[in-house]
């Protein structure tokens, strides 16, 4: 089976803020102007909007999912078998490597700096080689490596940086309100609603 999410969102609002469209763009923004993100091609990288019931501060903000294995490998063998990552496509055909999501309102309701800085904390764990795998850091969590503290500060720092730019201000203006606020100004808010890939046996994959 392989996915497309050109129109996963189902029938668009007539009015509204397009949150994929806005963070999109802020993504592709600090990829362009941080050479540390220097690697990350957001054309494939698919945004999703993920609607969650709970607004409280704690809980998930946001995550990269990679669509493939370690070192970009296309198939892993697990328990004497031979598995893959579905395939997820954009409107155009093109194949996506990551999977970028946000969990609403939760994330909007957050301060500006925070926001900003989850973004980029996401964006870097993508891998240098941008082969669909993650950046995998020294140590036995190779995700943050030894000190989540650590990375944390760096991904503060990062943001910092890029503000220092001098970045337009519309490409991040809409993190500084929080959900209610972006609701009450366009209308509603809404964006793409992407299936999470599945992993398969590859002997099962879709041609």
């Amino acid at each position: 089976m392989e996915g497309d999410f050109s129109n996963s969102a189902g029938v668009r609002p007539d009015r509204g803020f397009d949150f994929n469209f806005h963070v999109g763009r802020l993504c592709a923004d600090l990829a362009s102007r941080l050479p540390e993100l220097g690697h990350v091609d957001m054309s494939r990288v698919a945004i999703r909007y993920c609607q969650v019931r709970n607004a409280a501060a704690h809980g998930l903000q946001a995550t990269l999912t990679p669509l493939r294995f370690e070192d970009g490998e296309l198939y892993t063998q697990r328990a004497g078998r031979r598995w893959t990552i579905e395939r997820l496509y954009d409107g155009s055909g093109r194949e996506m490597l990551y999977l970028l999501s946000f969990y609403l309102p939760r994330f909007l309701n957050h301060p500006f700096e925070e926001k900003l800085t989850t973004v980029i904390h996401e964006l870097w764990h993508i891998s240098p080689s941008f082969n669909g795998d993650l950046r995998r850091l020294p140590g036995r969590c190779y995700a943050h490596g030894s000190s989540e503290r650590e990375y944390h500060k760096q991904m503060e720092s990062l943001a910092a940086k890029w503000l220092s730019l001098d970045p337009p201000a519309d490409v991040h203006r809409f993190l500084r309100a929080n959900f209610k606020q972006l609701q009450a100004s366009h209308g509603g808010v809404f964006g793409a609603r992407i299936s999470t890939p599945r992993l398969i046996p590859a002997d099962h994959r879709a041609a």
